[in-house]
């Protein structure tokens, strides 16, 4: 699947061999030559991508409040993982958005693309959406219970700020924001591009 990661990702060589693989994190190890000359074995973790979703419905942003079974409920935004049937991050993050909360948009944006752990090749997607198309009942899966709040860019730059629940990752973009028309324009994300 070809995507965008940042400039400085770090990605598992394609020399590496996965020697374990679970339900979410593969192991991967490979030869390294060291400054010295010699090999050493490095490794690092790789798991599935995930995407993040912030929701314009004309003059308010949708979150929503999220339970799982091994954890209480958090304010976060629509979102989830990259399933191996996605044709690409986008499609993936407009899939999370219909599951979760019913909607479809009609433009796109990405706004940011992080790396969180150094050690893992994982990339988390940010996207903004706006103009809604269409509007149906949510199909959550059974692991997750969902309820959608509607909350003015001045709320939820208040959560973001107090760092309310999965909310506060996003604290860096929105330090420079003061309206939900700064967040309209703000620039589509560029980085670079690989086959993974």
């Amino acid at each position: 699947m070809k995507k965008i990661v940042p400039a400085d990702a770090i990605l598992i060589p394609d020399s590496a061999e996965c020697v374990y693989q679970g339900r979410i994190f593969g192991v991967y190890q490979w030869q390294q030559e060291l400054y010295d000359g010699t090999q050493a074995t490095f490794e690092m973790l790789k798991r599935p991508d995930t995407t993040n979703v912030i929701c314009v419905d004309g003059e308010k942003v949708i979150i929503i409040n999220d339970e799982q079974p091994n954890r209480a409920s958090l304010k976060t935004f629509p979102g989830g993982r990259v399933d191996p049937e996605d044709i690409d991050i986008l499609s993936s993050a407009q899939r999370e958005v219909r599951e979760e909360i019913g909607y479809r948009f009609q433009n796109w944006r990405l706004l940011q693309v992080a790396q969180p752990v150094r050690k893992i090749e994982w990339f988390t997607y940010l996207w903004l959406a706006w103009d809604v198309t269409d509007q149906q009942e949510p199909h959550h899966d059974a692991g997750e219970k969902i309820s959608l709040e509607v909350v003015s860019f001045d709320q939820l730059k208040q959560l973001v700020t107090s760092r309310t629940g999965y909310l506060g990752e996003v604290l860096p973009l929105f330090e420079s924001l003061e309206s939900l028309a700064d967040l309209q324009a703000f620039p589509e994300y560029q980085g670079q591009e690989v086959d993974r």
